[in-house]
């Protein structure tokens, strides 16, 4: 049997002595006849699946050992529903197995269904949802954004999207440069003043629901740069937005956060400036990733969203000199595909 159908047949076998008492529990009377459907699966080796009754629905999630482990998910899901975030309930949870079953935060996510004329109202949601998340203490033992892990992100686009992807090794000048531009990102990023950081709180894995938007995908969480979630929201791999709008929800979530007492940088064309080397770096990670997903994992799909974040790098690149070298680092890369941007 292939091995994620035996996952399967063992997370059913699971689910089946999880819903009786689960049931009787929340008083939800006897347990219907259902089906398990796919519900989705990301560029991880994690996959969920909905559990569909006439009048209930339940999320399972599928999280095989050792690739992966669920407890962070766990554990972080606990934080935020304390602070008030709108996170997935664990209703059950066999950590060791990788099984979880979690309650349906609804089956559009904000993906589906933003476009121009909703994207302020629902961006709106978005960013007080981000504050609610930003307001919780720094209490529990969790990962800091460090600069071991600043770096280790960065170097995922020499190693797999130059290395890999192009052939490329760089060295001598090239080289030098690529540390001095690494060097100037990652202390920008230590420099922030420190938040929870979700690390990938993006349009897919918000879920329009009530109260709106429910938050997914959330098991990466770490201390970190306050600029990190913001940047992410609108510098997505699959919608750009005009720069123009960019600038006015960053101004907006910035007026808010102040408000809020989130420490970010007291000057607005400070915070700017953080927010786009924060991007950058966070650009030139998920090329890297998305190369490895294609080179390591046999899944070129994600390669097609590469020109969008080359295009995000070059937005910046124009508007801050400090990133002159990075730009001319991708201008002299041998596909040409930096340069068109």
């Amino acid at each position: 049997m292939h091995h994620e159908d035996l996952r399967l047949a063992q997370l059913s076998q699971w689910l089946d002595q999880q819903l009786p008492s689960l049931f009787t529990a929340h008083g939800w009377g006897p347990v219907p006849e259902a089906r398990l459907v796919p519900a989705s699966s990301d560029a991880s080796f994690r996959r969920y699946f909905r559990w569909e009754a006439e009048d209930r629905t339940l999320i399972l999630m599928d999280a095989p050992p050792p690739r992966e482990d669920c407890r962070p998910f766990v554990k972080v899901a606990g934080m935020l529903a304390e602070a008030g975030v709108h996170v997935p309930r664990i209703l059950a949870a066999d950590v060791e197995q990788g099984f979880l079953i979690l309650d349906d935060l609804g089956r559009q996510t904000y993906l589906d269904v933003i476009d121009a004329s909703n994207a302020d109202a629902l961006f709106e949601d978005a960013i007080q949802a981000l504050l609610t998340f930003q307001k919780r203490s720094l209490d529990a033992p969790m990962p800091h954004y460090d600069d071991a892990l600043l770096r280790r992100e960065l170097q995922l686009f020499p190693e797999w999207y130059l290395q890999h992807h192009l052939g490329l090794e760089l060295e001598g000048e090239r080289l030098a440069a690529w540390e001095r531009i690494s060097r100037l990102l990652i202390d920008s990023a230590l420099a922030q003043p420190k938040v929870l950081v979700h690390r990938d709180y993006m349009p897919r894995n918000l879920m329009l629901s009530t109260p709106n938007p429910g938050v997914l995908d959330f098991q990466d969480a770490v201390y970190g740069p306050v600029t990190y979630d913001i940047t992410c929201l609108f510098k997505d791999a699959f919608l750009s937005w005009p720069e123009e709008r960019v600038a006015g929800w960053l101004q907006r979530y910035w007026t808010l956060a102040r408000e809020a007492g989130i420490p970010v940088q007291a000057d607005f064309a400070e915070f700017r400036r953080a927010s786009d080397l924060m991007g950058v770096q966070r650009h030139l990670k998920v090329i890297g990733i998305f190369a490895r997903i294609c080179h390591r994992d046999g899944k070129p799909k994600y390669l097609g969203d590469v020109p969008r974040f080359f295009a995000y790098i070059k937005a910046v690149i124009e508007r801050r000199p400090e990133l002159a070298e990075l730009g001319q680092l991708l201008a002299s890369l041998p596909d040409g595909e930096a340069a068109r941007g």
